[in-house]
């Protein structure tokens, strides 16, 4: 964790102080980047959301948190309506970002997909190819999937997504069947499934987009290295309305002492180059056009159809995909 004290005396000087449950030392020479063009020195507080959070609610007035980022979609839905971020208005912003991966509160610096993996000797990339997410419930996949536990915000938002496109009750059903369907209790984090396809013990993971890339890359090791191999991604529901994406944010806090240099340093992150070195580092989406995915997630493509339901959403249906999921047996 890296954590920067901040004193009194540091109050609206030519800086600005960012609260982030973003875990990528990368960041950090991102921001340097935002200084050196801007000369707006960045105060770096690092830590778990939740902590986070409650250091911001807990002193109010007197925080001196400028921008707050989190890294998904209902964490920042549940964030606004602890009254954590002001209204902005950014017509570049506005501009750079669809509409479904923004509110007033909050702005989509970076996309991730949860998709499939699955093990290209279990099933055949023709099959794989037409896989839905409903499709997970179907009993040719009792005792093949692996997933981390309903807990996991990056599930809860996944779910919740399901739930506006589907409804609760198909939503119910379909988690009941999926929970039939596992091949062992949920464990571990997205890149324990993924181990767990390369090691034969399932024939289906659901994960996130980057984890793969980070394997891949060698990052985590030689043996993680070569159980990617082992795997292949699809990208779910391309006969319909798309993958699942979810974002990582970033908003302006209510009592930003630092404002404009707050509005600033959010735009600066959909800048080309920040956008890019973003992809570059975490292997993420881009959330602007003009910027491609790093080398490694763009050989698995780069103009899937992703699914444009509004990720505001994803904090409304939270707690009923919480629910749902605890009601199926998802441990």
């Amino acid at each position: 964790m890296l954590t920067i004290a901040l004193s009194t005396a540091s109050v609206h000087a030519a800086e600005v102080n960012v609260f982030t449950a973003r875990h990528y030392s990368s960041d950090v020479e991102l921001y340097a980047k935002f200084t050196k063009q801007t000369g707006i020195k960045v105060n770096v507080i690092s830590g778990d959301a939740k902590a986070l959070e409650k250091r911001i609610v807990t002193e109010g007035t007197r925080s001196q948190a400028d921008v707050f980022i989190d890294v998904d979609a209902g964490n920042l839905g549940a964030a606004q309506r602890k009254g954590i971020f002001q209204k902005v208005s950014s017509p570049l912003l506005i501009e750079k970002i669809p509409a479904y991966l923004r509110t007033d509160y909050w702005y989509g610096i970076s996309k991730r997909a949860r998709i499939i993996f699955y093990n290209p000797e279990k099933i055949s990339e023709t099959i794989a190819k037409q896989l839905n997410y409903e499709d997970l419930a179907s009993a040719n996949y009792k005792g093949k999937i692996v997933i981390r536990s309903s807990s996991s915000t990056y599930n809860k938002s996944w779910v919740a997504s399901l739930i506006e496109n589907n409804g609760i009750e198909q939503t119910s059903k379909w988690a009941k069947a999926l929970v039939e369907n596992m091949a062992r209790a949920p464990e571990g984090n997205d890149r324990d499934q993924i181990l767990a396809v390369a090691a034969g013990k399932a024939d289906i993971a659901i994960a996130n987009s980057y984890y793969l890339s980070l394997m891949l890359s060698g990052q985590k090791g030689p043996e993680q290295q070569a159980a990617a191999k082992k795997v292949k991604l699809v990208f779910p529901n391309q006969n319909n309305r798309g993958t699942h994406m979810n974002i990582s944010g970033a908003g302006v806090t209510a009592y930003a002492p630092n404002k404009e240099h707050a509005i600033r340093f959010i735009e600066f992150l959909l800048s080309t180059e920040a956008q890019q070195h973003i992809v570059n580092t975490s292997f993420e989406y881009p959330i602007i056009d003009q910027v491609m995915p790093n080398t490694i997630m763009a050989a698995f493509g780069t103009s899937f159809k992703q699914d444009t339901t509004s990720v505001a959403t994803y904090y409304n249906n939270q707690a009923q995909a919480l629910a749902i999921m605890k009601k199926a047996g998802w441990r």
